[in-house]
């Protein structure tokens, strides 16, 4: 039989803790031992969501320099900071936003409104406006902001209301009475894309950001029609009950498109399926004139006449953020910053103003802890977004008295229209009227 002796050595002392271990905790984790943990964190929910209401302080400044009603914003396709803007008083202005200054500024670059504009390529910018002239512009930052000869002009024969560059090509597309298509080296356009039947005049142009042969357009026939200019016609249309002010392609989804209505909603369209909108986003109580989206393709900024500007997540209709100021009026251009932190409005008061995308976020340095601080506030929040009094302190927005009462007017009128309307199925042969889905009275008609 063959002996088999254990060795038991005495317990080690405890060595000190090296990067990467995991913390050392004395607290219990039994949830039976900690009964009001629910309670707390409930708690730590609803300061979490009052804080964010506390530090809601968006406006961030405003960029000045324009004489009257600012009409067009555009930034500059992979800069952080450079934006464009034009205004009634045919100036064109280039600002950057991080420092807050011109970077140049044309004076008189055309006689009327300036009803467009786009970044080109190679530090290029392109205007339109109702003098019926196409002017390319040095947009580079010079000593000299004063200078204000264009590279080039190329004349029109009706007055423009929007151009759009091509992403890759040096091709522009210009929306007058008909969509034109140009090309930067020639002085005429090359090529002229209509719809058949079509006598509307096009108030809006937009290039697909990922098809880019692909463009839509909106005219004052209550239209959203889709071109290719590789057929060199336009391929689809469907006629709405009210005309789009504006409309905007999704940077991260290609086949979607966002329309700005007359009606006081906004409506986002599948290409592919025209026939209904996919989502439609209830909140202005005026004309809706413009609308962007964020480049991370998840939310979108509005702009109305009933002087506010909203923020918008993808998917949800209502809800959005709420943004006003007492001297703003009626807001025309929007557009997000290309880092998807600021916003950039432009209304009649002459004025370029800058809001957070996230009203409460904190601007400047932050430390790892404050970091870890405000991901547990917003983890708390999204947890208990149901609980009744958490839920409304997140979602109560202070608006203007006149857009509070327009607000409630307009929702007595849909109630009223919904009771006249269940009142008329009710008094009708059974199966002869039957409700109809918001979405499916919007589009009137679809042609192709």
């Amino acid at each position: 039989m063959v002996k088999i002796s254990v060795l038991q050595h005495a317990p080690s002392v405890h060595l000190p803790a090296r990067p990467g271990d995991p913390t050392p905790t004395t607290r219990n984790l039994d949830p039976l031992m900690h009964p009001f943990a629910r309670a707390r964190e409930r708690n730590r929910a609803l300061n979490a969501a009052k804080m964010d209401r506390l530090f809601a302080k968006p406006f961030v400044g405003a960029l000045e320099g324009h004489i009257d009603a600012v009409e067009v914003l555009c930034k500059k396709p992979g800069s952080l900071s450079a934006v464009a803007s034009g205004s009634w008083d045919g100036g064109v202005i280039l600002h950057n936003v991080s420092e807050r200054k011109h970077i140049r500024r044309i004076q008189g670059a055309h006689k009327g409104k300036v009803s467009g504009l786009c970044f080109a390529q190679d530090d290029r910018l392109l205007s339109c406006g109702v003098d019926s002239n196409i002017k390319l512009w040095d947009a580079s930052p010079q000593d000299d902001i004063t200078e204000q000869r264009p590279l080039n002009v190329y004349p029109g024969k009706s007055p423009f209301n929007s151009i759009d560059h091509h992403r890759s090509d040096p091709l522009f597309a210009t929306a007058s009475n008909i969509v034109q298509i140009w090309d930067e080296t020639k002085s005429a356009a090359i090529s002229n894309l209509t719809f058949p039947t079509s006598t509307e005049t096009i108030t809006s142009v937009r290039f697909n950001l990922s098809e880019t042969s692909v463009l839509g357009s909106i005219g004052s026939d209550r239209t959203f029609t889709l071109y290719d200019i590789r057929t060199g016609k336009a391929e689809r249309r469907v006629v709405m009950q009210m005309r789009s002010n504006a409309l905007a392609w999704s940077p991260t989804f290609p086949t979607a498109v966002l329309l700005a209505s007359e009606d006081h909603n906004l409506y986002t369209f599948d290409v592919r399926q025209l026939k209904n909108p996919t989502h439609i986003y209830k909140g202005h109580v005026a004309a809706v004139m413009s609308c962007d989206w964020s480049p991370t393709g998840l939310e979108f900024v509005s702009g109305g006449w009933d002087r506010t500007v909203r923020i918008w997540k993808e998917g949800q209709g209502t809800g959005p953020e709420v943004y006003h100021t007492k001297r703003m009026q009626r807001v025309s251009s929007s557009i997000f910053t290309a880092d998807a932190r600021f916003v950039l409005t432009g209304s009649d008061d002459g004025n370029v103003r800058i809001w957070k995308a996230k009203a409460s976020e904190k601007l400047g340095v932050i430390t790892a802890r404050e970091r870890a601080a405000i991901e547990y506030r917003d983890s708390l929040k999204d947890r208990w977004k149901h609980d009744n009094e958490v839920g409304r302190i997140a979602r109560k927005r202070h608006l203007p008295k006149p857009v509070y009462q327009a607000a409630k007017l307009k929702r007595t009128m849909l109630d009223s229209r919904a009771v006249k309307e269940e009142r008329r199925r009710k008094h009708t042969r059974a199966g002869e009227s039957k409700p109809n889905a918001e979405r499916k009275k919007v589009v009137i008609a679809e042609q192709t």
